[in-house]
């Protein structure tokens, strides 16, 4: 397995310290005027979640992770696991709805998706970063509705987002996935 020094390492690397697979999320390269240089990065757990931080010196290693990232399709949700394929192999996986987390809210059956393997165990599933869903349900326009002001919107995969006026219950829109907000309305 390949390692890491502390000139290897940049924002969005995936690490592994002590087993545990992590992403650099913040870098910062120190060169105080006394001293070795160091680097000082916060780095996020795929595990759990969390961001700790950790400084790297001159001679410090850590390991590429053992990970594999696949296309997966989104099949069902059976009521205690999310049933997912894949692509290539046709091969089935169920992961629970705390290993899928919030990407669970953009999921309709049929879509492809991104899962993270770390040592053969799926850790991360993301999703596209927009996709287009339809709204089941939205208040109706009255009459003064202001043109700059927005409304929640029930999207068939059942988030919830901000949508403008205009936008009926019906339509198809763009979402954009990582801040959950309404892109534009689809032709």
């Amino acid at each position: 397995m390949a390692s890491y020094s502390m000139g290897d390492l940049k924002k969005g690397l995936k690490i592994e310290l002590g087993g545990i697979p992590y992403k650099i999320v913040e870098y910062q390269h120190v060169k105080p005027g006394k001293g070795a240089a160091f680097v000082r990065c916060k780095i996020k757990s795929y595990l759990n979640g969390k961001v700790i931080e950790k400084t790297f010196h001159a001679g410090d290693k850590c390991e590429q992770p053992n990970m594999e990232q696949k296309t997966m399709q989104y099949l069902y949700d059976d009521g205690e696991m999310l049933q997912f394929m894949d692509t290539q192999t046709y091969d089935q996986i169920g992961l629970t709805h705390d290993q899928v987390g919030d990407t669970q809210k953009w999921l309709v059956d049929g879509m492809n998706v991104e899962i993270l393997f770390h040592n053969g165990n799926a850790i991360d599933v993301e999703a596209p970063a927009t996709v287009e869903l339809k709204i089941v349900e939205t208040p109706p326009n009255f009459k003064g509705d202001s043109q700059g002001g927005k409304k929640p919107a029930t999207l068939e995969s059942g988030a919830v987002v901000q949508v403008p006026f205009h936008v009926l219950e019906g339509d198809v829109i763009r979402v954009d996935t990582a801040k959950g907000e309404y892109l534009e309305k689809v032709k």
